[in-house]
């Protein structure tokens, strides 16, 4: 979102205007060298993490997974989103490896848009699942005729159109950028938008996606969290729920909000700061080094959600539970009935070489 660097006076570019940059807000510029190193240490962990743990839930979903209801259908969706952002990780790292982007506008365009698909993708979808619940626990018998398969695909539908609408143009805004020193350029991705940028166009797309992509979607989960705790503590809610098992839904709940809240509001609420500091809405050297600071923190952190979903995919569906259970008892089978034939096996042979032996004998006595 705009980061600047500091190069030697040997290298500086020739136009600050470029950077960002003005007279009046020169003393303020930070060395923020640190990120890329991070970047590519998280971002690398991230892949090989995301892609096995998004695989391994694709395969469950496709392969061993009979029984599918409205809860799979949103973790489906999920799990195709985090792949996709995933699979654009490696050139994320070619680029903080080499600070340079020799893939193109179009490419970097895509990788933008794909990260706040991934993103407000996930959030939006984890709130489909909070309030899935919560229609199951606090209405069930009201909810039944609203929580159904296809009601469940055209949610899924709606959260893709609302969501590309909103990447795709943020990832074309954020077009790449090129510098000039030393006879060479350097194109840059992610990063080294201008204030202008800022004031014109990027300022607006936040407020959008800060509304409508995390501060409703967190009120939405906060409330249909403490309603379902609410509902639990009600003598009746056994009764009603048949075989509700409290401290399942509670655990399913903890884990969903702690996952929530530690990749998304980092990075949510810093970027408010963010774009408040790169439009000279809030001023001042100390906030500007905290907030650029904190920024490439926090935004390794979200990006560690494609690894934290799969854990909610295992503690929100028992139907998910089950079958995992279902695979390695049917894999414990197998090993159990293989060692069982092999041990038949050798005992087969033992008694085979013990008769032979028996019978060499008594022919020698006969001789």
């Amino acid at each position: 979102w705009g980061e600047r660097r500091n190069y030697p006076d040997s290298e500086k570019p020739t136009s600050r205007l470029a950077l960002g940059l003005t007279q009046t807000n020169m003393s303020c510029i930070k060395s923020d060298g640190f990120k890329y190193t991070l970047y590519t240490a998280v971002f690398s962990l991230v892949f090989i993490v995301g892609l096995l743990f998004n695989m391994a839930a694709m395969y469950i979903f496709a392969c061993t997974l009979k029984l599918r209801n409205e809860t799979t259908t949103y973790m489906m969706n999920l799990v195709v989103s985090d792949l996709l952002f995933v699979l654009t990780l490696p050139f994320r790292i070619f680029y903080f490896i080499n600070q340079d982007w020799p893939f193109g506008r179009g490419l970097c365009q895509l990788s933008v848009s794909l990260f706040y698909t991934n993103m407000y993708g996930s959030i939006l979808f984890l709130t489909c699942i909070s309030v899935d619940r919560f229609l199951a626990i606090v209405h069930p018998f009201r909810s039944q005729a609203l929580r159904t398969k296809r009601n469940a695909k055209l949610a899924c539908c709606a959260v893709w159109v609302l969501v590309l609408s909103g990447s795709l143009p943020t990832g074309f805004l954020l077009d790449t950028t090129s510098l000039r020193y030393k006879n060479s350029s350097v194109n840059y991705c992610f990063e080294n938008f201008s204030n202008k940028q800022w004031k014109s166009s990027l300022s607006k797309v936040v407020v959008f996606i800060e509304t409508v992509g995390f501060l409703i979607p967190l009120l939405l989960n906060i409330f249909c969290s403490v309603s379902v705790l609410q509902t639990l503590r009600q003598p009746q809610a056994i009764s009603r729920g048949g075989q509700l098992n409290k401290t399942n839904i509670l655990r399913m709940i903890v884990v969903h909000l702690l996952i929530f809240c530690f990749c998304f509001i980092p990075y949510n609420v810093n970027l408010v700061f963010y774009a408040l500091v790169r439009t000279k809405l809030l001023k001042g050297c100390a906030v500007e080094s905290v907030v650029r600071t904190i920024y490439p923190i926090a935004l390794c952190i979200a990006v560690s959600n494609c690894c934290f979903d799969p854990v909610i995919y295992y503690f929100t569906s028992e139907t998910i539970q089950n079958s995992i259970k279902r695979k390695s008892m049917a894999v414990r089978n197998k090993n159990k009935l293989e060692k069982g034939l092999q041990t038949n096996m050798l005992q087969s042979q033992s008694i085979i070489q013990n008769n032979g032996t028996i019978l060499a004998l008594s022919t020698v006595t006969q001789l």
